[in-house]
């Protein structure tokens, strides 16, 4: 099976993994900060606080920032369940919007429609690493005083207008699980431009302990002593996903350019075929996590099993949160996004495929689309 999407680690993360049992200390010491400041220095970013994984990162990000109940955050409905229970484990109030029908980012417009005295955030999404407008958004948020959190759990290694999601902006969201870009095995992490917030940051993932050095190459292992200011949570990287997520970070650039020429592959391939629509992006800015295409003529979950029978794996990148049980509520209508959902297939993306793999999902995919539809 051609599998939808899978890390790429080997022999020099075992090896990473290794020296890190070697350190004796696995929870939270010298090997997060290495990384911490490793990912600052690539991005150009300001501060970067580290978390287990992006939920938790989006979570600890509204929860430093006050939001909670009676406040609403607003952010697109297609998108993965952790946003939604990020700002739902708030108290505060998940306001979902639509998307543009051809690049499925956030709908301005309809943001502009969903602002009320209560919201306190936006939270747009950088979907399949694609950046939103975030000028639009910062010109909005400004207008109103509320605050940007990125969720850039796709995007990263992705740029807007010249600059790194990550070098800019308000808070930005980054996720290092098993299959994004780079991986720490599970990670995620924040950035911010405020050195107020980024201490309440790193005390909140940390069970609101405050520990001398936070943040600074003097704090390298366990302290004796701390103190517990405030609510927080156990948030925090290890030193073994930390010095797996070393690695894989010197390899970002050519894992990078491995995924933009399967993109480019696809698009060549596939913007042409009948009944297949490709997303528009410019993959000279864009670090791609997952390449989705729309399927017409309601043949997307045939092609599914077509293609699954080829030993194909496929996925469906996000069942619109609104659509969830949880997250219903009456009169909520987001037609871009619920046709979206009909129609959208991630199909594999990853530098563990070889050009004959791609070259299997091309000719299934064109041979499905023909045989479907006659």
């Amino acid at each position: 099976m051609i599998a939808v999407s899978k890390g790429c680690l080997g022999a020099e993360e075992l090896a990473a993994v290794k020296a890190a049992f070697e350190l004796g200390y696995f929870g939270m010491a010298s090997k997060v900060l290495e990384f911490e400041e490793a990912v600052r220095k690539y991005l150009g970013a300001k501060y970067v606080i580290t978390t287990n994984n992006c939920t938790s990162a989006l979570h600890v990000a509204l929860d430093a920032l006050g939001i909670g109940k009676g406040d609403e955050v607003i952010t697109p409905s297609l998108t993965f369940i952790g946003a939604f229970q990020a700002i739902s484990a708030t108290g505060a109030t998940p306001v979902p919007v639509d998307v543009y029908p051809d690049t499925l980012l956030i709908d301005i417009e309809d943001v502009k429609r969903k602002i009320t005295p209560q919201t306190k955030a936006i939270m747009p999404v950088h979907y399949a690493g694609n950046p939103c407008d975030l000028d639009a958004l910062a010109k909005i948020t400004k207008d109103h005083k509320i605050r940007i959190i990125e969720d850039a759990a796709h995007a990263f290694g992705s740029y807007y207008k010249g600059k790194k999601i990550g070098s800019f902006g308000d808070i930005i969201c980054f996720s290092f699980d098993s299959i994004k870009n780079i991986t720490c095995g599970e990670g995620g992490a924040i950035i911010c431009f405020d050195e107020a917030l980024a201490d309440i940051l790193r005390q909140k993932r940390s069970c609101g302990m405050k520990r001398p050095g936070q943040g600074s190459s003097e704090w390298k292992e366990r302290v004796p002593f701390v103190e517990v200011n405030m609510q927080g949570y156990r948030y925090h990287m290890s030193n073994i996903n930390a010095s797996i997520g070393l690695v894989q970070l010197k390899k970002i650039d050519s894992f990078i350019a491995r995924r933009r020429e399967i993109c480019r592959r696809y698009d060549s391939a596939l913007k042409n075929v009948p009944g297949i629509t490709c997303l528009p992006i410019n993959y000279d800015n864009v670090a791609p996590h997952i390449y989705v295409i729309r399927v017409k003529n309601g043949l997307r979950n045939k092609l599914m099993e077509y293609l699954r029978n080829l030993d194909i794996e496929t996925g469906i990148n996000y069942v619109p949160n609104h659509l969830h049980h949880f997250y219903a509520r009456k009169n909520v209508s987001l037609p871009a996004t619920e046709q979206a959902f009909q129609e959208i297939l991630t199909i594999p993306l990853h530098c563990g495929l070889s050009d004959s793999d791609v070259d299997k999902v091309i000719h299934g995919i064109i041979g499905g689309i023909k045989d479907l539809a006659s």
